[in-house]
């Protein structure tokens, strides 16, 4: 046992500059988005927004399907908003299974008016692309993916707006995002 610890203590400095107390975000303006697929509808139709999202478009992140903020407020504020239609694609989404977000988004959006697509993220897969993902097991019984809302033009992040508490509805909220 104590040749294992020496051994770990004698591993060069680069490995072990990836402890610190607070992770860096990897997310940044000016970064592509990650081509993963998500799925819309059933677990059948992927969609990768790495190539829908030709010219404007929104991504908006929530952390969990029908949570009071991102059914109450945070999608809603998006839905209504009158600047919705100069946004370009808009997009949600969630760490949930595809049949979710589409009974979500028709619980939110009965009539498809707003055309904001609801795509789910299952595994974490483009959350964590992202490095979007927090330990949500207190509230959500596992891993999700923070709010935000990421502005995106040709395939290229030009604003992010990340609740710096992983949940809050501050910068993500529309009147922000949309102005």
């Amino acid at each position: 046992m104590f040749a294992a610890r020496r051994l770990s203590s004698a591993r060069p400095m680069a490995s072990r500059r990836l402890f610190h107390s607070s992770v860096p975000a990897l997310l940044k303006v000016g970064d592509r988005i990650p081509d993963v697929e998500l799925m819309e509808g059933s677990p059948g139709n992927k969609v990768s927004l790495a190539k829908e999202l030709k010219g404007k478009g929104i991504i908006i992140g929530v952390p969990a399907a029908y949570s009071p903020a991102c059914s109450e407020s945070h999608v809603p504020g998006y839905i209504n908003s009158a600047k919705l239609k100069d946004a370009g694609s808009v997009f949600v989404v969630s760490v949930n299974d595809a049949f979710v977000m589409k009974a979500w988004g028709k619980t939110l959006d009965p009539s498809g008016k707003s055309g904001i697509r609801f795509l789910a993220d299952p595994s974490l897969s483009f959350t964590n692309a992202l490095d979007l993902s927090f330990d949500g097991s207190a509230i959500f019984g596992g891993s999700r993916g923070k709010r935000y809302a990421l502005v995106v033009e040709d395939g290229v992040i030009k604003e992010a707006h990340v609740e710096p508490d992983n949940t809050g509805l501050n910068v993500s909220a529309a009147e922000k995002v949309l102005g």
